[in-house]
């Protein structure tokens, strides 16, 4: 299924995208379902919406991991974590799918992260490898957008990670029935029309089952809780020569089973 949360007369929903409109859940965010029962597809007539907002526009945490990917670690020269590497957004870098995000002002180099994120579905506290995947309720496209120069500024890197609108994701949270195995998402960006990025979660450093237990280890994980699970090869920071953001610049994330999330500049 394909999850969504969706305005209609003024109103947030959630519901199932189908090809005749959303079937309505009957709550309002997706952590809000998400806590009450594992999603199913509702009865009644569909509804059009007025847009697709974020999938989730409520979690409790939205949790990043850096380095993830062996490409991207080979293509600056740095040895894949052992342990992975951890940050964090906050709401307010949440932008829809198919939206403008205002560049920040006080950085020049903002640069683009396509990555593939998954949406905790029950409460995970200490669990094992072979039960993490229970807890997902599936996943989705978001693009991890960073100030390069205000990220490594500081030894820590959230201050270059959590403007407005830093963290585009969509069009809808795909349920792990349809998006495929955990470890053969594939996914590509574009900028402009041009490919920048392509790869699939078959090339991450830590698995997203690994990650779950990892996670749930350090805290307790939330129905609605958003983990992105970084960024293959191709960022424009460690290109030649470097690639920055402008205004009017449209980037792509699209993934065969996650869909398309476009992001205009401005």
């Amino acid at each position: 299924m394909k999850l969504v949360t969706y305005q209609t007369s003024g109103e947030t929903r959630t519901g199932v995208l189908t090809d005749k409109g959303v079937l309505d859940s009957g709550h309002g965010t997706m952590s809000e379902w998400l806590r009450a029962a594992a999603p199913k597809e509702p009865g009644g007539d569909p509804v059009q919406p007025e847009r697709l907002l974020a999938p989730v526009t409520d979690p409790d945490k939205i949790i990043c991991i850096g380095l993830n990917y062996l490409s991207h670690a080979q293509e600056q020269g740095a040895e894949p974590p052992e342990t992975p590497t951890v940050f964090a957004k906050y709401r307010n870098a949440l932008a829809a799918p198919d939206s403008e995000v205002k560049l920040p002002d006080y950085s020049s180099k903002v640069d683009y992260e396509a990555e593939v994120a998954f949406v905790i579905g029950k409460r995970a506290k200490d669990v094992s490898e072979a039960d993490a995947l229970d807890h997902v309720a599936g996943y989705m496209l978001l693009n991890d957008l960073s100030a390069r120069d205000m990220q490594f500024a500081t030894p820590q890197w959230m201050p270059g990670k959590i403007f407005d609108g830093a963290a585009p994701c969509g069009p809808w949270l795909v349920t792990p029935d349809e998006a495929g195995p955990a470890d053969q998402i594939e996914i590509r960006l574009t900028l402009n029309g041009e490919e920048m990025q392509n790869g699939s979660t078959a090339d991450l450093v830590h698995s997203i089952p690994a990650l779950v237990v990892y996670l749930s280890k350090l805290m307790t994980l939330e129905p609605g809780d958003v983990v992105s699970t970084g960024t293959p090869a191709g960022v424009g920071s460690l290109r030649d020569p470097r690639v920055w953001l402008k205004a009017g610049d449209e980037v792509v994330v699209e993934s065969p089973t996650l869909g398309r999330l476009a992001t205009t500049l401005a």
